[in-house]
């Protein structure tokens, strides 16, 4: 998944230097907000030599927190989530996550004015996050992630609108629907509906009954 940049010998001695002086990669800032796409900070990076050719490329590791994170390796004590998929542009135009992603982090565009052959450069993007240890707030019930997934809880949050919570009731809010299927048109949803809740995707509708 990551393109070859150097000799096997010379990438190993480059990532032993790397751990022993701690260099971090990059630094930034990132808020995951309640899981919701559009939500999440942006992160001003700063390249190194050492962790793969893309930023926060797929199956690499950021470490702990969202206001402030750094890009590290997998099996280091200081890894939190992994990336599950990496694309470039805003998220409002571009594919959505997985399913069952945790959170996003966007990162902001930078050209460094030194860079000759245009390597350290990192395109305006998004990285869908999955943490490395529970919780996992995007599985189906567990109140949050970029996406509500059949199986997620809601509760009215105004006039029209809906917001997800954990189906256990551990959550700030208690759910008061669950999203039972997903369907393309509301007229699929089974009698027992009383909810229609926006998904995205091949089947756009999720029905959801009270609980």
């Amino acid at each position: 998944m990551h393109k070859a940049r150097c000799g096997w010998v010379v990438c190993a001695l480059l990532m032993l230097v790397a751990a022993l002086t701690g260099c971090e990669r990059l630094s930034g800032s990132a808020d995951s907000g309640e899981g919701r796409l559009g939500e999440s900070g942006q992160v001003t990076p700063t390249r190194t030599v050492g962790f793969g050719a893309e930023f926060l490329g797929v199956d690499e590791c950021s470490s702990f927190g969202r206001t402030s994170f750094t890009e590290v390796p997998c099996s280091s004590e200081r890894a939190a989530a992994r990336v599950v998929a990496r694309h470039d542009g805003k998220v409002s135009e571009g594919p959505a996550c997985p399913a069952t992603t945790d959170f996003v982090l966007h990162i902001s565009e930078q050209k460094p004015s030194a860079d000759e052959d245009g390597d350290g450069a990192v395109p305006q993007g998004y990285a869908c996050m999955r943490n490395l240890e529970k919780p996992h707030p995007g599985d189906p019930g567990g109140g949050g992630g970029p996406r509500t997934i059949v199986g997620d809880c809601v509760y009215s949050a105004g006039e029209g609108e809906v917001r997800e919570t954990a189906c256990d009731g551990k959550g700030e809010k208690s759910p008061e629907y669950k999203v039972t299927s997903a369907v393309e048109k509301r007229g699929e949803c089974p009698a027992s509906t009383a909810l229609y809740v926006r998904l995205g995707g091949p089947k756009p509708v999720g029905c959801a009954r009270p609980l």
